[in-house]
């Protein structure tokens, strides 16, 4: 099986809402992380520039990864500049750390 990781960094004010919707679409597994950044935009009143985001990765299988995206963009929309990005990036391999074997079938 092949896998993806789609890895979005979003507004902290929609990620509950994206939680949501990754629960209804059944995505089995996601790590979230605070992250600060910037890119298309920056908070050019800071010293620094940076701004505070969330960042979400989900390992899926391959043929999944478009879809998942999609719904993470939908579920993360505002229409402002900072709305964030979602990235699809292959995967070469996954495994489970407790049974040291290889994940061949979702979930993982």
């Amino acid at each position: 099986m092949e896998f993806a990781k789609v890895v979005a960094i979003i507004r902290p004010e929609v990620c509950r809402k994206v939680e949501e919707r990754l629960k209804e679409i059944g995505v089995s597994g996601v790590s979230i992380s605070n992250v600060k950044g910037w890119g298309e935009y920056a908070d050019f009143y800071r010293d620094d520039w940076l701004v505070e985001h969330v960042k979400l990765e989900v390992y899926c299988n391959a043929a999944r990864a478009e879809g998942l995206a999609e719904q993470l963009m939908d579920a993360a929309h505002t229409g402002l500049e900072g709305d964030g990005i979602v990235a699809v990036i292959p995967v070469q391999a996954v495994y489970h750390i407790r049974t040291r074997t290889r994940c061949e079938d979702e979930p993982c």
